[in-house]
């Protein structure tokens, strides 16, 4: 029984520790300062001037026209510094 219990006792934790709060994402509201194609890396400043730099992938949304929005207001959403979608605010 005491087995069993701890077999038990053990995958509930590792079940725990495995979803780590996954799928949390972050919106960058700012000017998009910079963009790197050889990278993909691009620089969201916001407000209070904070940047962020995040990292497009093949299947970031809006992700052809990033070039063409340097300098201006733009709002990206990114989990774990890999963007979903960007776009113009």
């Amino acid at each position: 029984m005491k087995k069993a219990f701890t077999l038990l006792a053990i995958s509930a934790m590792a079940l725990g520790s495995a979803y780590a709060g996954c799928g949390k994402v972050v919106t960058n509201e700012g000017t998009l300062k910079s963009f790197d194609a050889a990278t993909k890396k691009i620089v969201v400043e916001d407000k209070a001037g904070k940047a962020a730099t995040l990292t497009l992938t093949p299947s970031s949304k809006g992700a052809e026209e990033a070039e063409k929005l340097v300098g201006k207001a733009v709002k990206v959403d990114s989990e774990h510094g890999k963007i979903t979608s960007i776009a113009k605010a």
